[in-house]
């Protein structure tokens, strides 16, 4: 019954662009953390690295899955990790950055900040370490950026800014972008952690800081990213002035865009849409309705654009139209759907997204229960590879 309310929803939601029913993918594999997997997933090589909710990093063999080594950091990693010289760098809720041995899985060493916070019940991911020229960059809940020795942990520099940091930091030549839950987006010398430019958002009436949650995509002349004051922003990135925005009303705009052929693909929170707009001049090419919000980072393959939702589906978007061509349910998608969906496809009656602050925190746990896809997928040889928050890594055959 729950398997034909599921496809029953899909189909009502997929006619408004669909010529005929989705493709569905074949699972190669799926491996069982001890809780939710919200950041996104590293593979280099033959390896596959990622964190849980659980507090261990966990490596697998990519081919099948099998679990290679997991290192216990103690409490919840949402933070992706990241990669150089023999070692894996990620963080946690304790507050901690970790440099990992890449192929034993243990700890080399540990930093800590001055401490992570959460910002509200949506604010799902940690600023994830990027390693570039022997230095590691993050952000923090403390509201700085870090850049530490990636041999020892040491701190090289800090710049504090006025708010939570929980974007992912993005290098461009010698120049470090990242934004803030202060409104502010930033571009400082990498090499010394000096202030370049400063760009702060429009803001809105309920928010008016204009928050900045997730990581911006940097292109040959622009910088492109959402922030929660319905916007999405694209900047020249050497002199942080405006290019263009475009507001999403009654949306925030978390995710991070994926640009492919001058086009910039990304979901949207509130509105539940999937957008693809020309990232010359902000132009809506096609805009395609959802179940719910789409908060991670689409990815290609071929001539599909895929991304993850909040109901537990990954899905794949012909590129130029817009139309659900691809889909694969999450298992407790599958076994939880009901819960909160009819079988047309709309909320229960008894379901309320947002309420006082106790239905509210009760309706976010519903559809996290939905085995939601946080984790941006990845795509390699075919297969991509995500989390979700019923606990699994998932492996699947696109063709």
């Amino acid at each position: 019954m729950k398997q034909h309310i599921f496809f029953l929803s899909m189909l009502l939601v997929a006619s408004m662009h669909l010529k005929a029913q989705p493709k569905t993918g074949k699972q190669v594999w799926k491996y069982k953390t001890g809780d939710k997997v919200v950041a996104s997933l590293l593979i280099l090589g033959q390896q596959i690295y990622y964190g849980s909710t659980d507090g261990y990093v966990y490596c697998n063999a990519l081919e099948d899955g099998k679990l290679l080594w997991k290192a216990n950091l103690g409490k919840a990693i949402k933070s992706s990790a990241g990669a150089g010289d023999g070692k894996i760098f990620i963080g946690c809720e304790n507050g901690n950055i970790y440099a990992i041995d890449a192929l034993k899985g243990n700890i080399l060493w540990k930093f800590s900040t001055n401490g992570e916070k959460e910002y509200d019940l949506w604010d799902y991911y940690r600023s994830s370490p990027l390693y570039s020229n022997g230095k590691i960059f993050m952000g923090s809940g403390d509201g700085s950026i870090y850049c530490l020795n990636a041999a020892d942990g040491k701190e090289s520099w800090r710049f504090q800014t006025n708010g939570i940091v929980h974007a992912d930091p993005v290098i461009d030549k010698d120049t470090l972008y990242i934004g803030s839950f202060d409104g502010s987006f930033y571009a400082l010398e990498a090499g010394n952690g000096h202030l370049i430019w400063k760009f702060k958002t429009i803001g809105d009436r309920f928010f008016p800081k204009g928050e900045i949650q997730k990581a911006a995509l940097v292109t040959n002349d622009a910088l492109y990213f959402g922030s929660r004051d319905y916007n999405i922003y694209a900047l020249n990135k050497k002199t942080g002035t405006g290019l263009w925005n475009m507001k999403e009303r009654g949306s925030w705009i978390i995710a991070t865009p994926f640009e492919k052929n001058g086009n910039l693909f990304f979901g949207t929170s509130d509105t539940h849409a999937f957008y693809a707009l020309g990232s010359e001049y902000g132009k809506v090419r096609w805009k395609t309705a959802l179940p719910m919000r789409v908060y991670d980072t689409p990815t290609a393959y071929d001539t599909l654009i895929f991304a993850g939702c909040h109901n537990g589906c990954l899905y794949g978007f012909g590129q130029n139209s817009g139309e659900i061509k691809w889909c694969f349910q999450t298992e407790d998608s599958k076994k939880n759907y009901a819960a909160v969906y009819t079988a047309d496809g709309h909320f229960r009656k008894d379901f309320k997204l947002y309420d006082d602050d106790v239905t509210t925190k009760d309706s976010e746990r519903k559809i996290l229960n939905l085995g939601s896809i946080l984790s941006s997928p990845v795509v390699k040889n075919g297969i991509v590879y995500f989390g979700s928050t019923d606990g699994y890594i998932y492996a699947v055959r696109i063709d």
